[in-house]
């Protein structure tokens, strides 16, 4: 099929397999090509777009073993298939600057069909392409963010380079259940191949059921799992536009203007005990009939009608319950739109239970199975943000219980374990090779940041050195992390000159240092410091550093970002920020607003960890480019890695107590290669019963410990949202707040309501004018641009 707008191509089945915008220049293919498959024994030919799997009266078909007569012309093609007495039509049509894409099933028998399952392959381009040719991961691919939803359902297919055009997909008729992936992928870690990993998603939309009934999310009350009864003579249609969109406003303002959608928006996480915002804009001839919420008190899903309290297209109330709730709007026509926010007790009871718990569970003192360890135990330098996590907690809230014993607990551990371990005789000049014939540089940065703040906790609460004595630590390990010329093999020069997790603190460090005479240190690390970033800024246009051990990962570019916008190197930080932008999510549901990953939980998903270093390289960078989306971005995401540690969620199987916390949540339900892991939380060890790579990653099996990487993520955190609100002016919203809420007052005076749980800066992002203060409201005058 071709138009002056499109050009389709099919195979002899129908399945679309390619689908190209005529106008673009760059020729993208904006689905999986059986091609690319091919060429690297990717077999998935079942699942490109298309393609289909139903259950009916019990029986599982696959549509790939069919024969499916195909007709059509230059703007319309017809697939028709049959299945016991259910006929199964998919028309594609090219209409304007749209694609339509109508699925209808019928029922030619006697009796009632049941069909308990019915998925529909809808193969976007979300490709890790193996290929070092960075550039094309960027603009080649996408990433695919759900917003779910029973009539009106979206999906935005956004351009990892973050260049329109981009790929919307919209629900114009019937009813969707949801939307899961299917993950296939290679990863050679083993093989000491670097970059290792590639694969890509296959994505389904879900027409009925989802799950065999082993296998489905127990607790999930808010994503309909029904199957659906097909009466004799009674036909079932759906109906999708793919259309073009330029950005994130565009992407809505097309939904509502061509497709009817309604839009509102809301806070994706809330504290208990403050009010929740809707701002509901309608389509035209929409009429909002109900608006209610719901959440889950113990076995109960309460619903509150909250109709009468809308005012001019604005719901303002304080919730009942914590855990997940969710909106229901209904509408005149009887279909029915909704979104997902979290309430959350309190944040700072959130860290302060988190540092207790780590505290009394996680440490193993001198007569655990490993003495002075933090549980659980793990060669890599991740394992150590759970210690650095207390020790920022304790500086900053005066009421953590025994903060006095808890930084004791870390300072042995620093002392007697993570020393002696990571370094040949302690001696920091020489790290230890634990990884075989290999040390993992990397893990010197997280030795290096728990050093640096033992440095800052008072003497007092100190055991075996002083202050100092940590700062002088932290400095040769850094020296050693950042320094090639410390490094006597190839790998480990190679590393010493990759950035990591370090932009988080190196500038505190470095003033730290110099303040406190090392000046060796500071002259060594200042020194590689400008080595990496002055040959990452002159060579951001090849975007190198979105390329890690894996092809294309934003544990590479989203430091990158941060550590370019600390340096001044704006262009450069400017380059790697669109990546950034491109890679966190926006959604109808707050855990679906993620930084984008797949290969923790073989599917779209929340990485507590590389999620929550994202956002916060987001932030950095956001603050420093003074660029709003940016820190919207990183703000939409920190409800999401939150979430990892919710002790009152409700609708995952994994429940944690207070404090206890999970690694990985599979936003995506079905997960289809894992669906007993569907829309829950867990830790990537689980994979281990999986085998492969898994087995070898983790010989131990699963543990039940979910947590073995966290905390590293919750120091970004405390230092970014923990501790500052922003305020910018929109051009259409006015004066807006991000980790706080905008009050009008009189003329252009408002209040400002911080969300930060240690509040210390407000920051007015339009000229970086800032106001340091620890009350959590502040006045700011919109005339003057100054805060009072």
């Amino acid at each position: 099929m071709k138009s002056e707008f499109l050009t389709v191509e099919q195979n002899k089945r129908g399945a679309i397999t390619k689908l190209q915008l005529n106008s673009d220049k760059s020729n993208m293919n904006w689905v999986i090509d059986p091609d690319y498959l091919k060429s690297l024994g990717y077999d998935d030919l079942d699942k490109l777009f298309g393609e289909f799997n139903i259950t009916v009266n019990g029986q599982k078909h696959r549509s790939i073993d069919q024969v499916p007569e195909v007709s059509g012309d230059d703007t319309h093609s017809k697939i028709q298939f049959k299945v016991d007495d259910l006929s199964l039509v998919q028309q594609f049509e090219l209409i304007g600057n749209s694609f339509k894409w109508n699925f209808t099933i019928q029922n030619n028998g006697k009796d009632d069909i049941n069909i308990s399952n019915l998925g529909v392959w809808i193969s976007l381009a979300y490709v890790m392409f193996r290929d070092k040719n960075v550039k094309r991961n960027a603009n080649q691919s996408v990433a695919v963010f759900p917003q779910i939803s029973k009539n009106y359902t979206k999906l935005a297919a956004v351009r990892r380079d973050n260049t329109a055009p981009n790929m919307g997909v919209y629900q114009t008729k019937g009813e969707v259940l949801s939307v899961g992936t299917f993950n296939d992928y290679t990863n050679r870690f083993f093989e000491n191949v670097s970059p290792s990993l590639d694969g890509m998603l296959f994505h389904e939309i879900v027409l009925a059921g989802g799950y065999d009934d082993d296998r489905r999310p127990h607790n999930d009350w808010i994503y309909s799992q029904k199957p659906l009864v097909v009466k004799p003579g009674e036909s079932k249609n759906w109906e999708f536009y793919l259309k073009p969109f330029t950005d994130q406003k565009d992407f809505y303002d097309i939904a509502t203007r061509l497709y009817n959608h309604p839009r509102f928006a809301f806070e994706p996480m809330i504290s208990q005990g403050s009010y929740q915002v809707f701002t509901i804009h309608l389509a035209k001839g929409q009429v909002l009939k109900r608006i209610s919420v719901r959440h889950k008190d113990g076995d109960q899903i309460v619903d509150q009608d909250m109709t009468d309290h809308i005012e001019n297209g604005r719901l303002v109330y304080e919730p009942q319950g914590l855990g997940e709730h969710q909106v229901i709007l209904e509408f005149a026509d009887g279909t029915v739109d909704m979104g997902v926010f979290n309430v959350m007790s309190s944040i700072n009871e959130l860290l302060r239970n988190r540092a207790n718990y780590v505290s009394a569970h996680s440490y193993a003192g001198k007569d655990g199975k490993v003495p002075y360890s933090f549980g659980p135990v793990s060669n890599q330098g991740e394992s150590i943000g759970k210690m650095t996590f207390i020790l920022q907690e304790c500086l900053l809230d005066d009421k953590v219980k025994d903060a006095d014993k808890q930084i004791a607990q870390v300072e042995e551990s620093a002392v007697k374990y993570v020393r002696p371990k990571w370094f040949e005789n302690g001696d920091f000049r020489k790290p230890a090779k634990l990884y075989g014939d290999f040390y993992r540089l990397m893990d010197l940065e997280y030795i290096t940041h728990m050093f640096y703040l033992l440095s800052k906790c008072p003497a007092s609460s100190l055991k075996l050195n002083k202050p100092n004595d940590y700062l002088s630590w932290a400095a040769q390990v850094f020296d050693v992390r950042v320094n090639p010329d410390l490094n006597d093999n190839e790998r480990g020069k190679t590393e010493a000159q990759m950035l990591g997790t370090y932009g988080l603190y190196i500038e505190d460090l470095l003033a730290d240092l110099q303040k406190s005479g090392l000046d060796k240190e500071y002259s060594e690390i200042s020194k590689s410091w400008k080595s990496v970033t002055d040959r990452l800024a002159a060579n951001s246009d090849s975007l190198e550093a979105a390329m890690t051990e894996h092809f294309f990962d934003n544990a590479g570019f989203g430091p990158a970002a941060g550590a370019l916008a600390l340096t001044g190197n704006v262009h450069a930080a400017m380059t790697y920020g669109e990546l950034l932008k491109a890679n966190i999510g926006y959604s109808n549901d707050f855990r679906s607003q993620s930084p984008d990953r797949w290969w923790e939980a073989l599917s779209y998903m929340i990485h507590a960890l590389w999620g929550g270093l994202t956002a916060a390289s987001a932030q950095i960078a956001g603050e420093k480019l003074q660029d709003p989306e940016l820190v919207e971005a990183a703000y939409r995401a920190t409800g999401a890695i939150l979430y990892m540690y919710d002790s009152n969620a409700t609708a995952t199987n994994r429940m944690l107590k207070p404090g206890e916390a999970a690694s990985t949540y599979s936003i995506a339900g079905p997960n289809l290669n894992r669906p007993d892991l569907s829309r829950n939380r867990f830790d990537q060890s689980i994979f281990a019963s999986d085998g492969g790579i898994f087995a070898r990653l983790f010989p131990d099996g699963y543990t039940g410990e979910d947590d073995w990487d966290m905390g590293e993520e919750l120091v970004a955190f405390l230092n970014g949202f923990g501790q500052k609100t922003y305020i910018y002016k929109d051009k259409e919203k006015g004066l807006t707040a991000v980790n706080g809420r905008v009050k009008k007052l009189v003329d252009e005076h408002y209040e400002i309501q911080s969300f930060a749980p240690y509040i210390q800066e407000y920051i007015f992002l339009d000229d970086g004018q800032t106001l340091n203060s620890n009350k959590d409201k502040a006045l700011f005058d919109l005339t003057t641009r100054k805060f009072e």
